[in-house]
């Protein structure tokens, strides 16, 4: 427990000396919802119907564009290398590397939701229920992005095929994570879509330590 809460910690600690990344993040994830309505058009009630799909792609494409930090560092330097004989396993460290670029990445991404919301004519309930699918969807795509990331991690250009490996991953997610937000014609479906929603970012989250891990020690190997 003393080494999980050290790594965690550790990479946490990292990602504050680098703030610009954080800031660039931020930035791409309000941009995208932001150059979004220009080709939407002046419709508002058209504009707030799709908020919540044009939110979650911009959060899945934010995800994405972090991706490199989860690995690439720690493969350089030869960090990997060193965890293999860590006190704890591989799929610990993998795993407080995700908490740690949860906590650093994606819930900067959820606080800033409001900011969107502004852009996109969203109303308080729809930002409610936005905010509480990705709170529980972007765990999902982190641990998918970092199945993605530790199998790209050996290769030289593993940034730009990490990201196709991914997406068709996330499309339930994001599909889920739509319905969650937006209420269909058949009464209750928006809770079905966030329970499913939350089923899939579990599975994915207590799969992704074991197979990066796996994916790590092939790449060394």
């Amino acid at each position: 427990m003393i080494a999980f809460a050290a790594m965690l910690r550790r990479d946490i600690a990292l990602a504050l000396r680098q703030p610009g990344d954080l800031l660039t993040l931020l930035l791409f994830f309000v941009l995208v919802g932001a150059v979004t309505p220009f080709a939407v058009g002046p419709d508002r009630t058209e504009l707030a119907r799709l908020a919540p799909g044009i939110v979650w792609i911009a959060a899945l494409l934010a995800s994405l564009l972090g991706l490199d930090r989860l690995f690439r560092a720690d493969h350089e330097d030869g960090s990997l290398r060193g965890f293999r004989h860590a006190a704890i396993g591989l799929e610990a460290i993998v795993f407080a590397k995700l908490l740690a670029h949860w906590l650093t990445a994606s819930l900067p991404l959820i606080v800033t939701v409001p900011v969107l919301a502004l852009l996109l004519d969203m109303d308080a309930a729809t930002l409610g229920r936005t905010e509480l699918a990705l709170l529980l969807g972007t765990p999902g795509l982190l641990a998918l992005g970092a199945i993605g990331a530790a199998l790209t991690v050996s290769l030289r250009r593993g940034g730009l095929i990490a990201p196709v490996l991914v997406l068709p991953l996330a499309v339930p997610l994001l599909i889920f994570g739509v319905g969650a937000i937006s209420p269909g014609a058949v009464p209750g479906s928006d809770r079905a879509a966030l329970l499913f929603l939350s089923g899939l970012s579990l599975a994915f989250s207590a799969l992704a330590p074991f197979a990066a891990a796996l994916a790590l020690r092939l790449g060394a190997d």
